[in-house]
């Protein structure tokens, strides 16, 4: 018989079983998604009212928000629930949101991350962040407004980044009298939109975020809507784990080497499945091995699957560092040095062909340059259309050329291996997100072919070590006369030398070439690119090039060996250079006849640390070239040579 509720004690109570609700906690599906659109749609003030609605708000937040509210709000004494995800002081002085605000809750059915998203255009990048990693997106539309430039971009950036499940919400439709016709209209003019985007889902919703309407319960004032909620949507949409049935993936993070008798490899599974005794081979070299052990977090396992960090012992020694992957043997990533990519450029400063960037992909990185665009997309009607560079915001199809090899895999194949960054490698700010295509046409026929004669043999039999002796500075600053004059005194000590002249290499390898941004970086390159064969052909290479930018410069330094780029900025003051002016050109540029010139109208990016520093003023060609050769004291290699010594 049941006790009167006054005379029950603790121990008459249901126990609650705490295991039991961790368990079904833990059983519950799991979904990234996020908020996107254009600015003012109301993109924070629905995942507030969902935060809200769903009881996640504890009494002191509560308390916080309506304080907040009355300092910051938009809604005079109510409560304005996108300060709940606005959190930056900028963010709620200006009533928009600038950075990513990621948001975890739950329902008794589902698990969710979810990413509100900046709608200013400026902001485009954190949009492209929080797509990266989501499962479906909630486009919000002003029923006033409508369809805006930036829903359309948004949309189109959805698509492009993988998100296969898309929720139209039609927001602050009490502001239209809660139309059925406007909503109509506004669901019709976008299902045109997103119809060629490859969504798989499509869901529209009209609602209202501010008071609650079709949230998270059905609205009284549209009773012609007879669709879910938007959280009804979100509980019951099926999104998949597609990583896991796609071919497994490994990117080595890290090699664990404690001691002599243990070599393991961790990282996180990026997609599909392994256990102990599967084949595998290593991505960029084909080498094949076995899984020996796996080894989690709790110790030794049999098996491990997408998105667990584990350690992998193989059970034979192979070439495998971090930047490499282990892969599937009958589902092999693609391995190309040159690539086709979709760009969405970020940086205030336009991409231009012949640029080097640093390729960041998950776990490798290396350099890389854009030898080609495509086309760029137009965001009103998605049409491909030619262009030179891509400003920000934009996105196009490139054609890049990477340093060295980079195993991937087609973005369209799987998310993890596919994407990359672009990085500016003067700043360091991220400038571009990539979506991996394929291998550039013809690449895949393409492969190293191993040679018998290497280039330290041909060192060897020339008795030097190779070098590249990279002479920068302004037009006229002596930089031409300099390496002249030093590989006279080589060749006289016996050294074999070549030099490469600015002036000469246009004449002849690149007399297709103008002055145009885009012409001058593939100018730079093509150098690299010949300096660096010479290198391997045994011999000592001086180079005597303007060569304005650091990036370009410091692409071909990455490009040779260790230590042998040698840097050699030849300081010469602007105002000395038009004083000697031995070509006539500084007095061109005076009269107005040369635009466009380094170091007067365009820029010279001087070396920060040059491995050899020149201050010319006062000095002779000859003065300067003998303290050079005592400094190399007959033996030109570079290694003593990263002190920036002024000579």
């Amino acid at each position: 018989m049941a006790l009167p509720a006054e005379r029950m004690t603790d121990q008459d109570a249901p126990r609650l079983d705490v295991g039991a609700v961790l368990d079904a906690h833990d059983r519950r599906s799991f979904m990234r998604f996020l908020t996107c659109g254009s600015v003012d749609d109301g993109k924070s003030t629905l995942i507030g009212r969902l935060l809200y609605d769903t009881k996640l708000i504890f009494e002191d937040q509560l308390a916080a928000l309506e304080r907040d509210s009355k300092k910051h709000g938009t809604n005079g004494e109510e409560i304005d629930f996108a300060l709940l995800v606005d959190g930056l002081e900028a963010e709620r002085e200006q009533g928009i949101t600038i950075d990513v605000a990621y948001r975890f809750f739950s329902t008794p059915k589902r698990k969710f991350i979810v990413a509100d998203t900046p709608g200013h255009e400026q902001y485009t990048r954190n949009m492209a962040t929080g797509a990266s990693t989501a499962d479906l997106a909630i486009v919000l539309v002003d029923a006033r407004h409508g369809i805006m430039r930036q829903t359309r971009r948004h949309a189109f950036i959805a698509s492009l980044l993988g998100i296969r499940h898309l929720v139209l919400a039609v927001n602050k439709i009490d502001l239209v009298g809660w139309s059925q016709q406007r909503f109509r209209q506004i669901e019709e003019e976008f299902r045109a939109i997103a119809a060629g985007l490859g969504f798989r889902s499509y869901m529209a919703i009209p609602l209202s975020a501010r008071f609650g309407d079709n949230v998270t319960t059905r609205s009284a004032n549209m009773g012609w809507y007879n669709g879910p909620t938007l959280l009804a949507h979100l509980e019951t949409v099926e999104v998949g784990n597609e990583a896991l049935d796609l071919p497994f993936r490994f990117p080595v993070q890290y090699v664990n080497r404690p001691n002599l008798d243990f070599r393991g490899f961790a990282g996180t599974i990026a997609s599909g499945r392994v256990a102990v005794g599967d084949p595998l081979v290593v991505a960029k070299s084909g080498q094949p091995a076995a899984v020996a052990r796996i080894i989690g977090p709790d110790g030794e396992r049999r098996a491990a699957r997408e998105g667990e960090a584990v350690t992998i012992v193989l059970d034979r020694e192979v070439e495998l560092a971090r930047g490499n992957m282990l892969a599937a043997p009958t589902a092999r990533p693609k391995v190309a040095d040159r690539l086709s990519a979709r760009l969405v450029w970020f940086d205030d400063q336009p991409m231009s062909v012949g640029r080097a960037y640093v390729l960041r992909t998950e776990t490798d990185q290396c350099g890389a340059t854009v030898t080609a665009l495509h086309h760029r997309v137009d965001v009103n009607d998605y049409s491909e259309q030619p262009a030179e560079r891509l400003a920000m915001n934009e996105i196009g199809l490139a054609e890049l050329s990477t340093q060295f090899p980079v195993a991937f895999d087609a973005f369209a194949d799987n998310r993890a291996t596919g994407t990359f960054i672009l990085i500016d490698r003067l700043t360091n700010r991220t400038v571009a997100a990539g979506m991996l295509v394929d291998a550039a046409r013809g690449a895949d026929n393409i492969h190293w072919q191993a040679l018998e004669v290497d280039k330290a043999a041909r060192a060897e039999l020339k008795g030097q070590r190779p070098a590249v002796y990279w002479f920068t500075g302004l037009s006229g600053s002596g930089k031409s006369t300099i390496a002249n004059l030093l590989e006279k005194r080589l060749h006289a000590a016996g050294r074999h030398t070549y030099l490469l002249d600015g002036d000469n290499v246009r004449h002849g390898l690149n007399r297709d070439l103008g002055f145009s941004e885009t012409d001058r970086a593939e100018n730079i390159r093509r150098v690299g690119e010949v300096s660096k064969l010479m290198a391997d052909a045994g011999l000592i290479v001086l180079v005597s090039f303007i060569s304005p930018y650091r990036a370009e410069r410091d692409a071909v330094r990455a490009s040779l060996a260790e230590g042998e780029f040698v840097e050699v900025f030849v300081d010469t003051p602007v105002e000395e250079c038009a004083r000697r002016d031995p070509k006539g050109l500084y007095a061109k540029v005076r009269a107005g006849e040369l635009k466009d010139f380094t170091g007067i109208d365009a820029p010279y990016e001087a070396p920060l640390k040059p491995d050899i520093h020149l201050r010319t003023v006062g000095r002779t060609p000859e003065e300067i070239v003998e303290a050079l050769m005592e400094r190399i004291a007959g033996s030109p290699v570079a290694d003593s040579f990263g002190d920036g010594g002024g000579i």
